[in-house]
């Protein structure tokens, strides 16, 4: 009796992680280029005493799903998507780099080009400062310019360029928050062969409907494993009747 409780507890367990991670895409819809998390179950036989006729129910992520979001236009100057593979480096607060194809981004007090969530956006030869009362615009490369508010476009200074990567998927792998690093921890290198659509956001690629369906039969199949617990209990109650007549 215990043996199946415990199969079903744990099949039930797993269901639940892989629902949470259901429920972070679908939290994810609307965040410009944010990656689908890709999960699948697997089974993992029991290895013990006695015939080997149980399995676990393991939830495992598989990885990211890479496929490239829809362009949206914005017109706003500090939006930009990468165009086809690659990533935008940004500078973690403890130094190290992470990438994100989410592409919209500010201008801290301080001048310095950040993300939404005040991160500092990488460049090839550092951060990249935003002198005050200028006009941004951003090339295809990555680069950032800037003119004085008032002069004409021949006042053109070059600020910066941001750093953009193009590491291989099998070594990208996704952080608690949301952005990708790469396996062995170091700075991948910059391409300039990356892209970038200033003026445009890349959309999430999350599914809504297949994510949808995807959390209506999780939800069928916790079901199915708190019905065996049941089914657990009801045998038990069942045994100790029959014990308590025998007695």
């Amino acid at each position: 009796m215990d043996r199946l409780i415990y199969t079903a507890m744990g099949g039930a367990s797993h269901i639940l992680q892989q629902q949470a991670s259901v429920g972070q895409n679908l939290s994810n819809v609307n965040t410009p280029g944010y990656r689908a998390a890709v999960n699948a179950f697997r089974a993992v036989p029991l290895v013990g005493e006695g015939l080997p006729t149980r399995a676990f129910v393991v939830d495992s992520t598989a990885g990211a799903d890479f496929t490239p979001g829809v362009m949206q236009p914005t017109g706003r100057n500090l939006d930009m998507a990468v165009q086809g593979d690659g990533w935008i480096a940004i500078q973690m607060e403890n130094g190290s780099e992470a990438y994100t194809r989410n592409g919209s981004f500010q201008v801290s007090p301080e001048g310095i080009l950040q993300t939404r969530a005040g991160l500092n956006v990488a460049g090839d030869t550092g951060l990249i400062t935003i002198p005050p009362n200028t006009e941004v615009t951003v090339g295809k490369d990555g680069t950032i310019s800037t003119v004085p508010t008032g002069l004409p476009p021949n006042q053109v200074v070059l600020v910066g360029r941001i750093k953009l990567v193009n590491p291989a998927e099998e070594q990208m792998v996704r952080g608690d928050d949301g952005m990708f690093r790469t396996k062995d921890g170091k700075p991948a290198a910059a391409d300039i062969a990356v892209k970038v659509a200033p003026g445009n956001l890349e959309s999430s690629n999350v599914n809504t409907v297949e994510a949808m369906v995807s959390m209506i039969s999780l939800a069928r199949q916790f079901d199915m494993q708190m019905k065996m617990l049941q089914s657990a209990d009801n045998n038990a109650r069942q045994a100790s009747q029959l014990l308590n007549m025998n007695a």
